[in-house]
C-alpha cells in the first residue's frame, strides 16, 4: 500500500489556477512535513519564471528544455525559509496532454536532483526509521486528472510507487509550535594551512562541530525533560471540533553539556593558526508538528534541525553577500566585523504555522516582500513581519604577522609542555607502582 498525503484544501484551488497558465507545462515545490503513518502537503509553490523563458522560441512542445538547475536552485531557497519540522516533500508538475507520457520521467529526475542539493546544505544526518519517500505530482491541464507517486530518494534504483492525494480542510488548525532561544557563543580557529584564509570552508567545519553539540544537548520542553517515545501532547486536553487556526505552542530550553561523558576520550592539539571567526548572539528556533498524535522525539528532532539550519543558513547567506560586494577571490583580509542577518516569521493564510526568512539591516520591508513574492508566491503584508531577535555577529580577528622566530619558539615550547602534561599521568602511575611494590616487600620481609 502507497502512502497518503494529506494536502490543504486551498492547494487544490491554486494549482487549478496555475493549470489555467500552463505555456506548455508549469512545476513547483510541494512543502510540508513527514510522518511514519501519512505526509502532509501544507503548500504549494511554483518555480519562478526566468527571464529567457519568457519568450520561448515557436515549435513542439517539450520537457527536454526543462531547467533542472534553476528547479534546484530554487528548491535550496526555500528550504532557508522553512522552520523546523517542515521540508520540501516533493515536486509538481503542471503539463498539457502532448506531455503526459514524458512527466514522470522528468519528476522523478527533478526528485533525486532536489534531494541531492538539499543534502549538501544539511549539518545533521538522517536517521534510518526516517520516511525518505518523495512525491511526484503530475497534473494534466486538460482533464485535470491528478496522478500522484513516490520515489525513495535513498535508493536510486527503487521503482515509483502509487499514492493518495487526498484534500482536507483546516490542515494545520491543531498543530504544534515549539520555540526557544539559543544563545551562541562559537569559536572556530582558522588553519594556516587553509588556502586563501577560506572562511566559508572553516566556517562550515566549526558548525558542524558545534550541530554535534546540538544534537548531544538536553530538552526541557514546558521545564520537564519528556521520554522521547511518549506523545508530546499526552494529558494535554484537545478541543474538538476546532478548525480555526489556533497554536498549541511548547517553550523549550537547551540544556549544552559543558563536557564530555567520562567514557570519552580527549586529546589536545595545537595547530598553526591564522586567525579566528567568532559567532556570537541569540538566535530564535522554531519547529511545528502535526497534531495527530506526535512523539516527543519527532518534535525535538524538528528543534533541532531548526538551530542547526538557522545558523547554518545566515552564514551562507553572509558568505553570499561577501562574495557579492567583494568577490570570491580575497587573499589578504584584516580584522572585519560583520552582522548576521536577522531572522522574522510571517504567517501563513488561514493557518497556524509561520514561514520564515532573514533581513541584513539595511534591507527594506519592500525587498523582503518581493522575495516571498518570488520564492513562495505568497503575497505579505509589511505589518506582517516579525523580527524575531536582536543582532548577532560575525568577527574575524586574523592575526597580524605570520608566525616569527620568537613565536615559533613559543609554540614548540607549548607543544613539548603539552605532551608532557599528557604523560605526566603515566609517568606518575608508574612510580607509584614502583614504590607500592617496594612498600610490600619491606612488609612482607619484616
Amino acid at each position: 500500500m502507497g502512502r497518503t498525503y494529506l494536502v490543504e484544501e486551498s492547494i487544490g484551488q491554486y494549482l487549478t489556477e496555475l493549470s489555467t497558465k500552463v505555456k506548455p507545462y508549469v512545476t513547483g515545490l510541494l512543502i510540508g512535513q513527514c510522518s511514519p503513518q501519512r505526509d502532509y502537503v501544507i503548500r504549494a509553490v511554483r518555480t519562478p519564471p526566468k527571464e529567457q523563458q519568457q519568450d520561448e522560441s515557436l515549435g513542439p512542445p517539450k520537457l527536454a528544455s526543462l531547467d533542472e538547475e534553476w528547479i534546484t536552485t530554487h528548491a535550496s531557497q526555500v528550504s532557508r525559509m522553512l522552520p523546523g519540522g517542515l521540508l520540501v516533500l516533493g515536486v509538481f508538475m503542471i503539463t498539457t496532454p502532448e506531455l503526459a507520457k514524458d512527466g514522470q520521467n522528468a519528476l522523478r529526475k527533478l526528485i533525486f536532483s532536489v534531494e541531492k542539493s538539499l543534502s549538501k546544505r544539511r549539518l545533521w544526518k538522517t536517521t534510518e526509521e526516517e520516511v525518505s519517500d518523495r512525491a511526484a505530482l503530475q497534473i494534466c491541464s486538460a482533464t485535470k486528472k491528478v496522478v500522484c507517486r513516490t520515489h525513495d530518494v535513498q535508493d536510486p534504483k527503487s521503482s515509483a510507487k502509487p499514492a493518495d492525494w487526498k484534500y482536507q480542510s483546516a490542515l494545520t488548525a491543531s498543530w504544534v509550535a515549539l520555540g526557544c532561544t539559543v544563545n551562541v557563543n562559537i569559536h572556530i580557529p582558522l588553519l594556516a594551512t587553509s588556502p586563501n584564509h577560506d572562511l566559508e570552508k572553516n566556517t562550515k567545519n566549526g558548525l558542524n562541530r558545534w550541530s554535534k553539540q546540538i544534537e548531544d544537548s538536553v530538552f526541557l520542553i514546558n521545564g520537564q525533560v519528556k521520554d522521547e517515545d511518549t506523545e508530546l501532547l499526552e494529558g494535554q486536553k484537545k478541543s474538538r471540533g476546532n478548525t480555526q487556526p489556533s497554536t498549541q505552542f511548547s517553550d523549550v530550553k537547551v540544556l549544552t553539556q559543558l563536557c564530555q561523558g567520562a567514557s570519552a576520550r580527549s586529546t589536545a592539539t595545537v595547530q598553526v593558526c591564522s586567525g579566528s571567526i567568532n559567532l556570537r548572539g541569540a538566535v530564535k528556533c522554531r519547529a511545528y508538528i502535526h497534531g495527530n498524535k506526535p512523539k516527543v522525539k519527532e518534535a525535538i528532532q524538528a528543534l533541532k534541525r531548526d538551530i542547526i539550519n538557522t545558523l547554518s543558513d545566515r552564514c551562507e547567506i553572509l558568505f553570499e553577500d561577501l562574495i557579492l560586494n567583494e568577490g570570491p577571490q580575497k587573499k589578504n583580509f584584516g580584522r572585519e566585523y560583520h552582522v548576521l542577518p536577522q531572522r522574522l516569521f510571517v504567517p501563513i493564510a488561514g493557518s497556524s504555522v509561520m514561514l520564515s526568512d532573514y533581513k541584513f539591516g539595511d534591507e527594506a520591508a519592500g525587498e523582503i516582500q518581493e522575495r516571498f513574492v518570488e520564492m513562495l508566491d505568497q503575497p505579505v503584508q509589511a505589518e506582517d513581519m516579525h523580527i524575531a531577535e536582536d543582532i548577532s555577529t560575525v568577527d574575524i580577528c586574523p592575526v597580524t604577522d605570520s608566525p616569527s622566530d620568537t613565536q615559533q619558539a613559543q609554540l614548540t615550547k607549548a607543544t613539548l609542555l603539552l605532551k608532557l602534561q599528557q604523560n605526566m599521568g603515566l609517568v606518575v602511575a608508574a612510580a607509584v607502582a614502583v614504590l607500592a611494590s617496594i612498600f610490600s616487600f619491606n612488609y612482607f620481609s619484616d
